[in-house]
């Protein structure tokens, strides 16, 4: 079951989604990871969920332009990336944070998110106030001098949140960004994405359904590269109410969708 969610329905002809993809098919190696997969994201924090092998990191890392789909559509803020003189501007407006990132174990947590700002062309001036406001929104205040090569895996994955919204981006790309996080800090972290998505088009890729169903305004589920279920999280906890594997209604509704998309196919 696919449900459609629109962020917005008026001047559907004239309002340019955050993520628009039409027919999308993304190959990893010698098969297509991503699937004719068909999607508009406008405002809010959007769940992508799915098992291991369904597309999610592909789909994600084709979003943030890093890899180009083999066919169909993709656009970003209205633009087309295959428009070269729009995605450089594109990528201004893009914040992302790969399952598995690269940095200078030797910077600090400082230097490395103002690098990532001047690397996504940020004003110069503006970059040392940018910078701090990210750190302080991820909770490194304390840590800021610090350098890489000593932070604890969940202290990492914050610095790399903070280096992917340091520009206040207009599409914020999350692959598993709660990877690493204890139980406080990923209610943190919760309240944060609420805040983000209030402007800006967050899609987070998760394997935690709970995670999904507490904070995204809507859920992405996706199986072999192909698109299962769009809906509310209430929507997704509704078809685990009587059926399913899982300790919430919600993970008993992701395991039964699974199981009649792949009855089906």
């Amino acid at each position: 079951m696919v449900r459609t969610v629109s962020a917005h329905e008026i001047a559907p002809d004239t309002y340019a989604w955050g993520i628009e993809t039409t027919g999308l098919r993304v190959k990893a190696g010698k098969r297509f990871a991503v699937d004719g997969l068909d999607l508009k994201l406008g405002p809010g924090v959007h769940g992508l969920l799915g098992p291991n092998g369904a597309g999610k990191t592909t789909l994600m890392r084709a979003l943030a332009t890093v890899i180009k789909p083999k066919e169909g559509r993709l656009r970003l803020l209205g633009s087309d990336v295959k428009d070269r003189r729009s995605l450089r501007t594109v990528r201004r407006q893009l914040g992302y944070l790969p399952q598995h990132f690269g940095f200078y174990p030797g910077f600090t947590v400082r230097e490395y998110v103002e690098y990532m700002g001047w690397l996504r062309e940020m004003p110069s001036n503006a970059i040392p106030e940018a910078t701090q406001r990210a750190i302080d929104r991820v909770g490194l205040t304390d840590r800021a001098g610090s350098r890489l090569k000593s932070l604890s895996g969940g202290m990492l994955r914050r610095a790399g949140i903070a280096q992917a919204i340091v520009n206040d981006p207009e599409v914020l790309l999350l692959d598993e960004p709660t990877v690493g996080l204890d139980p406080e800090q990923r209610v943190e972290f919760r309240d944060l994405l609420r805040v983000l998505g209030a402007d800006s088009c967050v899609l987070v890729s998760t394997h935690l359904v709970e995670d999904v169903a507490a904070a995204c305004s809507d859920v992405l589920l996706v199986d072999t590269g192909k698109l299962v279920f769009q809906g509310f999280p209430a929507d997704l906890a509704r078809f685990g109410e009587n059926d399913g594997v899982g300790d919430s209604p919600a993970e008993r509704g992701y395991s039964v969708l699974l199981r009649n998309h792949r009855s089906a196919a």
